[in-house]
């Protein structure tokens, strides 16, 4: 890594953060995580699961195409997952497209891993994209238009993105996330 990269990753940054799950049911886990710093500095890894995770869906399995064989033999043992997920992200802001969900299978990635669950904490990524709008509008902005400019402009850059649907691979969707913000960050900048 660059030395000038290294002095931006011991400052607090955002982090764009995706998960994959077994289901949408209450006893569902994560299978893989990815998570993109804003400075584009990624990981992603494939989590084989925890001995007592074994609920899976079929229909889940069809949207992400990760099986659960897959996991096994080529997925990173949840422990060291959880571990690795910790010394990288911890004190970092993290966010996500979906902070419920993503935040229920953090916490049973944690949880089984016997790390405390709450050690990360994820926020809403629309909440980061208002902000920034916010940021970069709010000096050339009259205060009783602010949030519907800022709404507006995290509006615009959405629909200026490419319109695909998601690709349901945890890398992939925090990448999408981490564009969308650099989008609006572009856009909210003084021309």
């Amino acid at each position: 890594m660059a030395p000038d990269r290294l002095a931006l990753r011991s400052a607090i940054m955002r982090v764009f953060l995706d998960f994959e799950a077994s289901s949408l049911s209450k006893h569902s886990y994560p299978i893989e995580v990815g998570w993109v710093f804003e400075d584009g500095t990624s990981e992603a890894h494939l989590i084989r699961p925890a001995p007592e995770w074994t609920e899976w869906d079929p229909e889940a399995e069809a949207i992400h195409h990760i099986t659960r064989a897959q996991l096994e033999r080529d997925g990173t043992p949840y422990d060291a997952v959880a571990a690795r997920m910790v010394a990288v992200l911890s004190g970092h802001d993290l966010f996500a497209s979906a902070p419920s969900w993503d935040g229920k299978w953090l916490s049973t990635l944690l949880r089984a891993a016997g790390l405390p669950r709450h050690g990360l904490r994820l926020r809403d990524s629309d909440d980061l994209l208002l902000e920034t709008a916010r940021e970069g509008l709010r000096e050339r902005m009259a205060a009783d238009r602010l949030e519907e400019e800022a709404a507006n402009l995290v509006a615009l850059c959405e629909v200026r993105r490419s319109g695909a649907p998601p690709a349901h691979r945890a890398l992939a969707d925090a990448q999408e996330e981490h564009a969308h913000w650099l989008a609006v960050r572009t856009a909210a900048l003084p021309q």
